[in-house]
C-alpha cells in the first residue's frame, strides 16, 4: 500500500497529514508514504524532518471565494495536475488523502483522472475551495466540526501529534511546571498566539499582568520569536515566565489550567482533546473561520469566546480571572472541553483510508 498525502502550505494542513502518516506507520511500518508539496510551503522543512518523502509540484493559489479569477484556475492547473499525476503513477498510489491547501486540488483532480481513491480531511469549520471540490469525488470525507456542510461529511476531529493525543495532563503537571520555572501548586494561565506570537495578546497581557499576579495566578507566555515582552513580577509574586516560542506544546498544556489564545483549527482541536479550557480570541482577518472553529467547544461549555477588538485587560480580569481562581469551574470547563474533543482522529482516519481502498476494489 502506498498513500499520497496532499496538504501543503501551512502547519494547519501539514500537521494533520503527518499525524496520519505516523498512525499509518504505527499500523504498518512498511506502508509507503509520499507527501505532495510546493517549494514555498512549510512542508519543505516539516515533512523531511519527520522522515517522509516529499514530492514537489508547482503552486497554484486558489481564490478563497468564487470570483472571476477562478475562471483562470483550470489553465494554470493543467501542468500541476500532470505533475501530480506523475507522482501518483510513479509510486503506484493506493489512495490520495487531501487536507486542503495549494496542492490538494491538483492532487484530487489527478487522482480522479487516474481512478485513485480519494479521502478528504477538512480541519476548518468553513471548508476551503479545494476540499469543496474534492468532496464531490468521494464518499470518504472527514471533518473537524460536527455541523460541517461538506458533502458526505463524517465528524472525526483532527489527527493530532501523538504527544498531544496521549497527554495525561494531571500526571505530567508538576514536572511540566518545574521545567518552565513555575510554582507546582499555583493556578496557571498559558498564553500563546501561534508560532509567531500575537501582538494584541501580548499588549493586553502586559496591561493585565499586575492583576493576575495579585490574584495568585502565574503565567506562561509565548510572546513570539520577534516580539519583545518584559514582565517583572514584584518580590513574592507568582512567576510570569515569558518565552519566545514553545518547542514542547505537550509540556505547556500539562503546565496550564487555562489558555488564552487564537482559534486556529489545530489549536481548538488540541486544547479540546487534552481537556484544557480556553479563552479564544479569533484572528480578525480572513473569512471568519477562526470564530467558527471555536464556537462548537465554547457552546459545549469548554471555553470562552471574545472578539479581538473586545480583548482588554478589564475583559481578562472580569472573565478569565474568575475561572482561574475557581477550581470547581475550571474542572467543569475542562471536562466539557474533553468530552467535546477527539483524541483518536488519526486512527479513525486510517480506517477511512482502508475503507476507501476497499470500496475502490469492489
Amino acid at each position: 500500500m502506498h498513500v499520497v498525502l496532499a496538504g501543503g502550505g501551512t502547519a494547519g494542513h501539514i500537521e494533520p497529514a503527518l499525524a496520519l502518516a505516523d498512525a499509518l506507520r504505527r499500523e504498518n511500518p512498511d506502508v509507503g508514504i509520499t507527501a505532495l508539496g510546493t517549494s514555498k510551503g512549510l512542508e519543505t522543512k516539516l515533512v523531511p524532518a519527520r522522515g517522509y518523502e516529499l514530492a514537489l509540484i508547482p503552486a497554484v493559489p486558489l481564490p478563497r471565494k468564487p470570483t472571476p479569477e477562478l475562471m483562470t484556475v483550470p489553465g494554470r492547473l493543467r501542468g500541476t495536475i500532470r505533475e501530480a499525476a506523475a507522482v501518483l503513477e510513479r509510486v503506484q498510489a493506493s489512495v490520495l488523502v487531501g487536507f486542503g491547501g495549494y496542492v490538494a486540488l491538483p492532487g484530487y483532480l489527478a487522482a480522479k483522472r487516474q481512478s485513485v481513491p480519494i479521502v478528504v480531511h477538512e480541519a476548518n469549520a468553513r471548508p476551503g475551495l479545494a476540499n469543496k471540490i474534492g468532496a464531490r469525488y468521494t464518499h470518504f470525507v472527514a471533518v473537524s466540526t460536527p455541523d460541517s456542510k461538506l458533502r458526505n461529511a463524517r465528524y472525526i476531529g483532527i489527527p493530532l501529534r501523538r504527544a498531544i493525543a496521549t497527554l495525561d495532563r494531571e500526571a505530567e503537571r508538576e514536572k511540566a511546571r518545574v521545567a518552565f520555572g513555575l510554582d507546582p501548586l499555583r493556578p496557571t494561565l498559558l498564553v500563546f498566539g501561534g508560532s509567531q506570537g500575537a501582538r494584541r495578546l501580548n499588549e493586553t497581557l502586559a496591561g493585565t499582568a499586575e492583576r493576575l499576579l495579585a490574584a495568585g495566578v502565574q503565567v506562561l507566555h509565548a510572546a513570539g520569536p520577534n516580539n519583545e515582552l518584559t514582565i517583572t513580577p514584584p518580590p513574592g509574586a507568582p512567576p510570569y515566565v515569558v518565552v519566545p516560542y514553545l518547542e514542547r506544546m505537550d509540556l505547556a498544556y500539562a503546565a496550564a489550567d487555562m489558555v488564552l489564545c487564537r482559534a486556529g483549527a489545530m489549536t481548538c482541536a488540541e486544547l479540546s482533546a487534552v481537556g484544557l479550557p480556553a479563552a479564544y480570541v479569533p484572528l480578525p482577518i480572513g473569512n471568519g473561520e477562526q470564530r467558527l472553529n471555536a464556537q462548537p467547544v465554547v457552546k459545549a461549555g469548554g471555553g470562552l469566546l471574545v472578539d479581538d477588538a473586545d480583548l482588554t485587560p478589564d475583559w481578562i480580569a472580569e472573565n478569565v480571572l474568575p475561572v482561574l481562581t475557581d477550581p470547581q469551574r475550571l474542572h467543569g470547563m475542562g471536562r466539557a472541553a474533553a468530552e467535546f474533543g477527539r483524541r483518536d482522529a488519526d486512527e479513525t482516519l486510517v480506517r477511512m483510508v482502508h475503507e476507501a481502498i476497499a470500496a475502490a476494489r469492489t
